[in-house]
């Protein structure tokens, strides 16, 4: 496993972390004594990241994976939670100081451990940036000074929310999900802002929520049917050539030494040791670029979310 500096928190971070997403069977019903395998097996071949939320299966993806957490040394792991976003609704969202206070210490007690070493507020979109600016973000330093979070985070879909809450406040890190994969790699044009800012990033969704799979996204996928439909020729092009659409996406997302890390989601230990392998195997170009030529037309296609006032305006 490689390691990398994350942004200015002075740790080393592996390369591939553990998105615990799966855990909480968002794309389909898992075996619980199999995602905790999943768990123990990414930390005993080197991954140090572990992110999850309580937006995950409702709380399930937390639960199960603090039932893994006891059998592991904590020394052994970042561990990042959110705060904020509860459900696939904005009404399911609560920004507000209190809330995301209660919200921290109801992770803990879920996950097992005394403090998460990053608390970010989840999908700035869904909620009033203000709000996040002047309320949720001071909220999020106190639960620091208390000592249940070492640093101070931001996660969301669109990309030009990141810059706006930064310019007016103090961020320690920012996750970004599927701007740096295949189909879209919009990261970029804000890499020179974050580099400069020495925040730590985490970019996760590195097969686009699954629209870069063999076997496709699952139904709620916001994706539009134009993107689906180039992803699927993806994999098709692939399979004919021997390769694998996934293996590919994944070693192109954390070939980037700009991004420290890259988050993938799996409650399967026999998934997790193929990812393990993929990354350290060599790409082949020679099927990157025709991959990336044919998704050249849908290049950057992304989906609205959250809150209307914040969605980034037309050209």
């Amino acid at each position: 496993m490689k390691y990398r500096s994350l942004g200015n928190t002075g740790l080393n971070v592996s390369i591939l972390g553990f998105g615990g997403s799966s855990l909480g069977s968002v794309f389909h019903e898992i075996d619980e004594a199999e995602g905790l395998r999943c768990v123990h097996t990414a930390i005993e071949h080197g991954i140090n990241l572990i992110d999850t939320a309580p937006y995950y299966g409702s709380t399930q993806a937390e639960t199960v994976l603090g039932k893994a957490l006891r059998e592991i040394p904590r020394e052994r792991y970042l561990l990042a939670t959110k705060v904020g976003r509860y459900g696939p609704e904005p009404r399911d969202c609560d920004y507000s100081a209190s809330r995301v206070m209660r919200s921290v210490d109801e992770s803990l007690t879920r996950l097992g451990v005394d403090h998460v070493d990053f608390i970010q507020a989840h999908d700035i979109e869904f909620g009033d940036i203000q709000q996040m600016i002047c309320e949720t973000l001071p909220a999020l330093r106190r639960v620091q000074a208390a000592g249940k979070a070492r640093f101070v985070g931001i996660t969301g879909l669109p990309l030009h929310l990141f810059p706006l809450v930064m310019d007016q406040a103090e961020v320690d890190q920012i996750q970004s999900y599927c701007h740096y994969c295949l189909n879209d790699t919009a990261l970029t044009g804000l890499l020179p802002y974050l580099l400069d800012k020495n925040v730590a990033i985490f970019n996760s969704a590195p097969l686009a929520m699954r629209l870069l799979s063999a076997s496709g996204p699952p139904a709620w996928h916001p994706a539009p049917t134009a993107l689906r439909a180039a992803c699927a020729q993806a994999a098709q092009l692939c399979a004919a050539r021997g390769g694998d659409l996934s293996r590919l996406a994944l070693q192109f997302a954390v070939s980037n030494e700009a991004i420290p890390t890259t988050i993938v989601g799996t409650a399967s230990p026999a998934r997790i040791l193929q990812n393990i392998r993929d990354i350290d195997a060599p790409i082949d170009q020679e099927l990157l670029d025709a991959v990336l030529a044919l998704l050249q037309p849908q290049h950057n296609t992304t989906w609205p979310q959250g809150r209307r006032e914040n969605q980034p305006a037309c050209p």
